[in-house]
């Protein structure tokens, strides 16, 4: 059963995180996150489960609302993904549980994560980037 369809039969659905692109905030396998069923466009700053035209599922941060699609990257990430429009979407995380502990969305602590992450991106972009350079000059390397 895909999300989607399970969505389609259950108000929400739970499941394990698989990657990194949204660390610090999801720990791969070990947080999980609650997704509903969008109502309406999203927002800035929610973090929709969406299916790439590849077939991939993703869980990243929407960064700007557009007229007709979202500007949305993960966390960890500093590429920007641009085209993801509403037939796109499948969920909205609306929690997240943590060792036991839900969190949701709205709480303050969670809130202030986000405006961190996101009012601050140029900056998590550069570091990001700079972390990554030594692992492509290597790669780079082996190439040749």
């Amino acid at each position: 059963m895909t999300f989607a369809e399970y969505l389609k039969e259950h108000e929400e659905l739970v499941y394990t995180v698989v990657g990194d692109s949204m660390m610090p905030l999801l720990r791969q396998q070990r947080d999980l996150v609650i997704v509903k069923k969008p109502e309406g466009r999203l927002k800035k700053y929610d973090v929709p489960l969406y299916q790439r035209d590849n077939g991939q599922y993703v869980l990243h941060r929407i960064l700007k609302v557009r007229e007709q699609d979202y500007v949305i990257c993960g966390d960890n990430r500093w590429q920007k993904e641009y085209g993801i429009t509403d037939r796109h979407i499948i969920g909205v995380m609306t929690g997240i549980i943590r060792d036991g502990k839900t969190i949701q969305v709205t709480d303050p602590e969670y809130l202030a994560y986000v405006h961190k992450q996101c009012d601050w991106f140029i900056l998590r972009a550069i570091k990001l980037w700079c972390r990554a350079l030594p692992g492509r000059i290597r790669r780079k390397i082996r190439r040749r």
